[in-house]
């Protein structure tokens, strides 16, 4: 079987307080934001990787228990092929979405040059 050549970017988490979940990321954790929609989303940068933390109710697409693995594909459309377009949940240009066997959601990102 092909394979995807994934590369791990980030993970999502979703909050019904997310000033709350906020200011621990923030203050607790020493994390400084790279980007921010007041009342949406807050993210940070760890080096790693991100996490995105996002307020319950604003995704475009479900998810079983409210939390997004992000990875980065260098060719989204071969992967999207070799997955198999039946088993997206979401999709747009730049990226698309699928469950895993529990319904979480993994988050393939066309890489950016």
């Amino acid at each position: 079987m092909e394979r995807i050549q994934a590369r791990f970017a980030g993970v999502e988490l979703y909050f019904e307080n997310l000033e709350k979940a906020r200011s621990f990321y923030l203050e607790t954790m020493g994390l400084q934001i790279s980007d921010e929609q007041i009342g949406q989303y807050a993210k940070f940068e760890t080096g790693a990787g991100f996490i995105c933390l996002e307020r319950k109710g604003v995704e475009s697409y479900p998810s079983k228990d409210k939390a997004v693995l992000f990875f980065e594909v260098t060719d989204l459309k071969s992967a999207i092929a070799t997955i198999g377009q039946h088993r997206l949940v979401h999709s747009e240009p730049s990226w698309t979405v699928l469950h895993d066997p529990e319904g979480h959601n993994i988050l393939l990102l066309q890489k950016s040059n």
